[in-house]
C-alpha cells in the first residue's frame, strides 16, 4: 500500500535534504557537480512550479526537477551538461517560446521505492506542461541496467527489447509505464557506470496543448 505522500514543489530550505537523497540513491553517478546544491537553488529561481518533492510525514523522501526548454532540431542530441548550463545557469534567462519541460531529474529513497511515488511526481510534471501549455515533456532517462548486457548486444539492441517488454529496465521500463515513448539513444549523456553513459532521449505529448 502507498504510504500517505504530498507532492509539493521544493523550496530551498529542503536542498541538503534532497541532495543527501540523490547522493545515496545514485552514488555511480552522484561525483563532479551532478547533485551540487546550486544546480537545485537555480532550477528553483528559474522555474519553481516545476521542482517537486514527495513528503512523508515531514521527511523528503523523493524529487522531481524540471526545465523549460526549446530544441532545435526537436530531437536534438544533446548531454545532461549541454541541457542545464544553457537552460538552468544562473544567468538563464527563460525563452517565451519554448515548447518543452525537459524532466532534469528525478530520484526516490531506496526505502520508499516501487510504492508508486515516481508515478506522483511524473504526474506532476504533467499538470506543469498542462498548466504552462507547454507541448512536451522530454528527458534523457538513465539505461541503469544496460552495463549487464552489454557484453550481449548493442545499447540500441537493449532498449528496444526493454520496448517490447523482453528485458527490464528499471528506469526506461518506469518511463514507458507512464506514457513516456522511446525516441533514441543519448552517447556519452552523463558519466554513469551502470548506463556505459548512454541515456534514452524520451518523450511525452501533451494532449491538452494548445497552439
Amino acid at each position: 500500500m502507498m504510504p500517505r505522500i504530498v507532492v509539493r514543489n521544493i523550496c530551498k530550505k529542503d536542498i541538503p535534504e534532497i541532495v543527501s537523497i540523490q547522493r545515496e540513491s545514485y552514488p555511480e553517478v552522484a561525483s563532479g557537480n551532478l547533485y551540487a546544491p546550486s544546480f537545485l537553488e537555480n532550477h528553483i529561481n528559474l522555474f519553481p512550479e516545476g521542482q517537486f518533492c514527495a513528503d512523508f510525514r515531514g521527511r523528503i523522501v523523493a524529487s522531481a526537477t524540471s526545465l523549460i526548454v526549446s530544441l532545435e532540431p526537436e530531437y536534438a542530441y544533446h548531454t545532461w551538461f549541454d541541457i542545464v548550463t544553457k537552460y538552468g545557469g544562473s544567468f538563464t534567462v527563460r525563452n517565451p517560446k519554448s515548447d518543452s519541460l525537459y524532466a532534469d531529474d528525478i530520484v526516490t529513497h531506496p526505502n520508499f521505492r516501487r510504492s508508486g511515488i515516481g508515478t506522483l511526481l511524473f504526474n506532476a510534471r504533467k499538470k506543469a506542461a498542462t498548466r504552462f501549455n507547454l507541448r512536451r515533456i522530454i528527458g534523457g532517462g538513465r539505461l541503469s541496467n544496460y552495463c549487464q548486457y552489454a557484453d550481449k548486444m548493442s545499447v540500441q539492441e537493449y532498449a528496444d527489447k526493454v520496448v517490447k517488454e523482453q528485458i527490464h529496465d528499471p528506469v526506461l521500463s518506469f518511463q514507458l509505464k507512464n506514457g513516456f515513448k522511446f525516441i533514441k539513444i543519448l552517447p556519452n549523456y552523463i558519466n554513469d557506470s551502470r548506463s556505459l553513459n548512454y541515456a534514452t532521449f524520451i518523450e511525452w505529448l501533451n494532449p491538452k496543448y494548445r497552439e
